[in-house]
């Protein structure tokens, strides 16, 4: 039997390959305003903290760029219509929602992708599985900030002993350690191995369906 109830999961790298899109739209944005474009791996390195945090990283000289603001909305409005061209669940990804929901655990997602893009591909791939879908919005502050995890607990009347969190990020291992509760890091996402080891994560995963077992240990 688990201790636990209630997983929480990152979005982009963890449940998602949303990667090739946010490349596309930051592209996009960057040669509407004759700015140099970005690499597959310049962009991996970039995100994490949320798009402006993306474009920030991306745009030359970042919010000093008088241009950031415009290219920043071209973006946003961009990878709205086109966040799921090339997206998809990684392997294994929704057999391991459907078993864990099958189990009945509580599900929910925590992203520093804006709402809207967090709900709808929620509404897309997951909402099967995931009852609560949270990204960045007004007034909660992002990931590492606990807020998005604990305003997940509780519309899923979770607390912090039943909760554990899974993620493939540095920002994850931070956000677990900032609400108190475990994270899982996964080694198919945006970050290697070295880096998730050097943020501190200790507890890991190669394939979906290893966390099932690992929630019962």
């Amino acid at each position: 039997m688990s201790k636990y109830t209630t997983v929480i999961f990152d979005l982009d790298g963890t449940l998602l390959n949303t990667l090739e899109d946010l490349k596309n739209s930051v592209n996009y944005a960057l040669r509407t305003h004759h700015m140099p474009e970005r690499t597959l791996e310049e962009v991996r390195r970039f995100v994490g903290n949320g798009v402006e945090r993306l474009m920030e990283l991306a745009v030359p000289e970042g919010k000093a760029n008088p241009d950031f603001h415009d290219t920043y909305a071209d973006f946003k409005a961009h990878y709205l219509i086109h966040c799921n061209d090339t997206t998809g669940p990684y392997p294994h990804i929704m057999d391991l929602l459907k078993t864990l929901k099958e189990q009945n655990y509580k599900l929910a997602i925590v992203s520093n992708k804006y709402i809207n893009a967090t709900q709808e591909l929620n509404r897309m791939y997951f909402s099967s599985y995931v009852d609560v879908a949270i990204g960045e919005k007004t007034g909660i502050r992002k990931k590492p900030a606990p807020d998005t995890v604990l305003e997940a607990m509780r519309e899923l009347g979770s607390d912090r002993q039943e909760c554990i969190y899974v993620g493939d990020s540095d920002v994850d291992v931070a956000t677990a350690r900032n609400t108190g509760i475990p994270c899982i890091s996964v080694s198919w996402g945006f970050r290697t191995h070295e880096e998730l080891l050097a943020s501190g994560a200790t507890l890991f995963v190669k394939d979906p369906m290893e966390i099932p077992e690992l929630l019962k240990q």
